[in-house]
């Protein structure tokens, strides 16, 4: 009788039952934490505070989670898709942990592009006759009759006031971006809107009308605002908006009803505007600007700014550089306001150079230096919040108590 071969099984692999153990127990905090978040977002997820412990903790959650299936996985497909979503755990986690240095993004809602709720058209927002209590967000395009400049649609706040009838004529803040970024990085990570909000409150619905222009017409150009190889920004700025917003919002006239401010680039771009356009801007912020129009990085590289943005010319160069033109005119009627980080040290370093030699030029100003600020929006939107009042009591705003610090 032929005995049937013996089957020679391969050994089943050891199950790691600590693992699947410590995965379950992941598995159930993340639900713990899903809730968590849900119940402090009010059951919106686009209101999901993406910079708060709850959110972080759940994103390292994910990232063991998705680690660990990995290590489980024994099938070629299972182990390809827990691959698949370590990737894409790993994207996230470093994708929150950039923004929360930041500071840039708050939401959920913010990141994935989400209209705020406070946000509408300009058609709407002109058509309005009741107050909507809190202020008006909305995207508008300014024509660059001048200019010609291809500029990414604006963004514009009316505080409470501006539906009041007869409506009043409200001065006017510019807030400038900076690069890489775009007009709603001051609505996200600046916090303006939020910031004139709480001003207007206490301020019987009066706050200064925010205008947010396109300074680079892609997210990653960079301008410096001058008329030059991205585009007659500075004509743009000038001419073309101050046009568009004076006619479209009965605002008070440019001049002492006007200011000009900006964070990184932008702040650069808000003393350069002020001091070539005095009659234009009485007021200015600089927050975290280097020492003028640079191509690159640093204030001592002034060679690629002269070759890459005023086509070699050193005298158009000169032109826009603020510590020459504060050494050969004087300013009696601007003030300006200095805000920087002190781990930020370029910016810092045009700030402590900067401010002595506005003062000299007759300049009223303020300035503060951020203990460990560095170049994140949690320095630039407390700017913006710390030198308001100052700004608005300049602009017509009674307030009393309006500080300006000097440091």
């Amino acid at each position: 009788m032929t005995r049937a071969p013996e089957r020679h099984h391969r050994a089943v692999p050891r199950r790691r039952p600590l693992l699947r153990r410590a995965a379950w127990g992941l598995a159930a905090l993340a639900a713990v934490l899903v809730v968590v978040i849900a119940v402090e977002a009010g059951g919106d997820p686009g209101d999901t505070a993406i910079t708060d412990v709850p959110f972080g903790a759940l994103l390292v959650v994910l990232l063991l989670l998705a680690v660990l299936g990995v290590v489980l996985a024994r099938r070629p497909v299972r182990r390809a898709l827990a691959v698949v979503g370590l990737v894409v755990a790993l994207l996230l986690t470093a994708a929150a942990a950039l923004n929360l240095h930041f500071e840039y993004y708050l939401t959920l809602g913010q990141a994935v592009g989400q209209d705020p709720s406070d946000e509408e058209t300009i058609d709407e927002l002109l058509s309005r006759d009741s107050d909507p209590g809190p202020g008006v967000v909305a995207p508008v395009t300014v024509p660059a009759r001048v200019s010609g400049f291809a500029a990414r649609p604006a963004m514009v706040y009316v505080p409470p006031a501006f539906f009041a009838r007869p409506r009043p004529a409200l001065p006017v803040v510019v807030l400038l971006h900076g690069t890489p970024g775009t007009p709603q990085d001051w609505i996200d990570g600046g916090l303006a809107a939020q910031t004139a909000d709480t001003f207007a409150a206490a301020h019987g619905g009066r706050a200064p009308i925010l205008v947010m222009p396109d300074v680079n017409g892609s997210t990653d150009a960079d301008s410096e605002c001058v008329d030059g190889p991205v585009g007659r920004v500075e004509t743009y700025l000038t001419q073309d908006v101050p046009a568009y917003v004076t006619a479209t919002f009965a605002t008070r006239p440019t001049g002492a009803g006007w200011a000009v401010a900006g964070l990184s680039e932008g702040g650069s771009c808000a003393i350069v505007l002020a001091l070539r356009h005095p009659t234009l801007f009485h007021t200015f912020g600089d927050f975290s600007g280097l020492a003028g129009p640079r191509a690159g990085d640093t204030n001592a590289d002034t060679a690629s700014a002269v070759t890459q943005l005023f086509g070699g010319s050193q005298a158009a160069f000169a032109a826009h550089e603020p510590a020459t033109i504060l050494a050969s005119k004087r300013f009696g009627q601007l003030g300006g306001w200095f805000q920087v980080g002190d781990a930020d040290p370029e910016p810092a370093a045009a700030q402590a150079a900067l401010v002595p030699e506005a003062r000299r030029a007759g300049i009223a100003v303020c300035s503060v230096v951020v203990p460990g600020g560095g170049h994140t929006f949690d320095v630039f939107s407390a700017a913006f919040a710390d030198s308001l009042p100052w700004m608005a009591a300049r602009l017509g705003i009674p307030t009393p108590g309006a500080a300006c610090p000097q440091q």
